[in-house]
């Protein structure tokens, strides 16, 4: 089997998040035996596109798309000269995860099982809170449905706001006790039935991340994730030394070779790798080796589209230190509506199933192939 094209598909308008306006980039890889290979990262689809044609297609047209690590390697080093921290490594990403949809489709297998097999019956997962309940006004009645589907974790970020008043460089008492109250009225109506990880999105400085997590120990969050920007991982080593709470990052680490540091210095006790950021299934699955030499668990980061809710479904089914993944109940439920053929949902046990296969277990829908405002390009051998 070789592969004949490479094809990208994003749609002009995006989704809108707390940073802004995403958009998902699609990859197919086309094979001269029919096959094809679904792959997506996100949030810049025009830059990641630009990668995917002018230096990753001429490493892939005719080769074998069966062997994944030597194309990995090969297109590491197409990009690595000139920078590969940012589109680079995600249009990576992107075609990882679609040669091992191809690797699934061509042997009749479910990615997990190529990965060695499932470590698990069903997939535990938290809610990532962009629903139509506002966290910040109703927390309690938030969690209270959560529950009541038997989602028994959470992630919210009342933090976030107070960091944009003055750019995260001072935090007053009074801002703390506001920024602590969703977590509180959850605690005092729930006491610890559910688990609930506080997101900062690297917002604030070292003291002020300090005092936060001091405050917080009381109320036992399950985590707190990227209180700082990811660069400077000696800081995160302070903040994890001055609190006995768990710290989880980073989704912006790239490659194996920017969470060795993080693995080194002892700073997290929760390691989140982004599939599609990350370097693909390839690279999370040699982070989540890398974490498990160190006892700490991973928690895959799930906030893009549905092809990598179905791939990070497939990781988390497999690797032996998982914890936990991420989901958002707002995406598989409805957004993903229309852009591909099946949902992977959480079931009344509130965990996911395991996906089926052959590959990924989805495809884009007709919907997305046939659309006239889908900006499409191939390149073909």
């Amino acid at each position: 089997m070789k592969i004949t094209a490479v094809e990208t598909i994003y749609l002009p308008r995006g989704i809108t998040v707390h940073a802004g306006a995403i958009t998902y980039l699609w990859v197919r890889i086309h094979t001269d035996e029919g096959l094809i290979g679904l792959g997506e990262s996100y949030p810049n689809a025009e830059a990641e596109a630009a990668i995917v044609h002018s230096r990753l297609a001429a490493v892939l047209l005719g080769k074998d798309p069966s062997a994944i690590d030597r194309l990995w390697a090969d297109m590491f080093l197409a990009v690595s000269y000139s920078g590969w921290g940012g589109a680079e490594m995600r249009a990576i990403s992107a075609v990882d995860i679609a040669l091992w949809d191809l690797l699934g489709k061509a042997t009749g297998q479910p990615i997990y099982k190529l990965l060695g097999g499932a470590s698990r019956q069903s997939i535990r997962i938290y809610n990532t809170c962009y629903d139509h309940v506002d966290f910040h006004r109703e927390p309690v009645r938030l969690a209270r449905e959560l529950l009541n589907s038997n989602i028994k974790a959470m992630k919210i970020w009342p933090f976030d706001p107070i960091a944009k008043e003055n750019s995260g460089n001072h935090i007053s008492a009074e801002q703390i006790r506001r920024g602590s109250e969703p977590l509180r009225l959850i605690r005092e109506e729930f006491g610890d039935s559910i688990d609930v990880a506080i997101e900062f999105h690297g917002f604030w400085n070292l003291p002020c991340a300090i005092k936060i997590a001091a405050a917080l120990e009381t109320y036992k969050p399950m985590w707190l994730e990227e209180m700082l920007p990811q660069d400077n991982l000696a800081a995160y080593a302070k903040l994890a030394h001055s609190t006995d709470l768990p710290l989880c990052l980073s989704e912006r680490l790239m490659t194996r070779w920017g969470f060795r540091e993080l693995l080194e210095n002892r700073a997290a006790a929760i390691i989140m790798p982004d599939i599609s950021w990350c370097g693909g299934i390839s690279e999370s699955k040699k982070i989540a080796t890398m974490a498990e030499t160190y006892y700490l668990p991973i928690a895959p980061h799930n906030c893009g589209g549905p092809v990598l809710h179905f791939a990070t479904a497939h990781l988390s089914a497999n690797v032996t230190n998982f914890y936990i993944m991420e989901s958002v109940r707002r995406h598989y439920s409805e957004e993903y509506d229309g852009l591909v053929t099946r949902k992977l949902v959480a079931g009344a046990s509130g965990e996911l199933p395991l996906p089926s296969g052959p590959g990924l277990g989805v495809e884009l829908s007709s919907e997305v192939l046939t659309r006239k405002d889908a900006i499409v390009k191939r390149s073909a051998a």
